[in-house]
């Protein structure tokens, strides 16, 4: 098609082009194109984290390694922490608030000692999860791969970290006389299902902690709360005796609560299934898929974000 122009010249107009009208996101996907960190579909993104398998083992070794080396003791940290705190909570709590009532005398260290340390691998990825992407921003921001690496590195060095507390733990379970039976190997899918728990919870927080950071200041008065309220020093069902019986039902059914009464029942022989709430391993299989599926789809949901703005 031609127009003439006022002085007499032809002009030649073009046709209109294909790519008229297109938005810039059709216009990228016509041509292959995809936008610098877009959230990948779910399959792709575990494939993805799946490749990086050895990064993440090896990233949460060396924050393990870390984790103590300006301190004269080193890795005995690991270890000599959790027990300094187990110490403290028998001098308050079993000698002067007499806290193990309903529990044989015997039992009440392997009791308490459990319940610290398998608590505090709840407690030590929520925290290491709320600080993952902040505590590594440069990290982020430098290069690309799936960020649920870091939450997942994180439970990974706290699980590694209890395996070190749990020759303690076995220790201190023979020390008061309960020697290694069959019911021990039920710790293996209890600390499986915890970690799955564990993972879930960090991937949660650790989408949190990224937009808001003063969320790491918060956790510990939550972790307190929810400490005292699991039944790390005490058993449960017998404080409670006297009151409304959901009350207890409620604190026994709490995760944290489920997989320290699992890890009990298999090494002390006196803490038996009269200890153990309903369908224990249902409800620890169920928080373990529940907050560990749940928490990593939420993670997912905001990949594009994380250390963005």
């Amino acid at each position: 098609m031609s127009d003439t122009t006022q002085d007499g010249a032809l002009a030649t107009s073009k046709p209109p082009s294909e790519d008229a009208g297109l938005s810039p996101a059709e216009l990228a996907g016509k041509y292959g194109l995809s936008v610098s960190g877009a959230r990948p579909g779910l399959a792709e993104y575990v494939r993805q984290l799946w490749d990086r398998r050895h990064f993440i083992v090896a990233f949460s070794r060396a924050k393990l390694m870390a984790q103590y080396s300006q301190a004269k003791l080193g890795q005995i940290w690991q270890v000599a922490t959790p027990l300094l705190n187990a110490l403290v909570y028998y001098l308050i709590f079993g000698l002067i608030l007499d806290a193990g009532k309903g529990i044989e005398k015997e039992d009440y260290i392997p009791f308490l000692v459990i319940g610290v340390f398998v608590f505090t691998f709840t407690q030590s990825s929520l925290m290491a999860g709320v600080r993952a992407i902040p505590g590594n921003i440069g990290l982020v921001r430098a290069l690309h791969f799936p960020r649920a690496s870091l939450p997942i590195s994180f439970s990974l060095q706290q699980l590694q970290q209890l395996m070190f507390s749990m020759i303690v733990v076995f220790v201190v379970a023979v020390g008061f006389g309960n020697y290694p039976q069959l019911s021990w190997l039920l710790v293996i899918p209890a600390l499986v299902l915890q970690f799955a728990f564990n993972t879930g919870l960090a991937l949660i927080f650790g989408r949190m902690g990224s937009k808001t950071p003063d969320l790491a200041q918060l956790m510990p008065f939550v972790t307190r709360t929810w400490m005292y309220a699991s039944g790390v020093m005490f058993s449960i069902s017998e404080m409670l005796k006297g009151k409304p019986a959901w009350i207890a039902d409620v604190l026994q059914w709490n995760p944290a609560a489920i997989y320290m009464d699992l890890v009990r029942f298999a090494l002390i022989d006196g803490y038996g299934r009269e200890n153990l709430p309903p369908h224990v391993w249902a409800f620890a299989i169920g928080w373990a898929v529940l907050i560990g599926l749940g928490g990593f789809v939420y993670f997912w949901k905001a990949e594009e974000r994380y250390g963005r703005g």
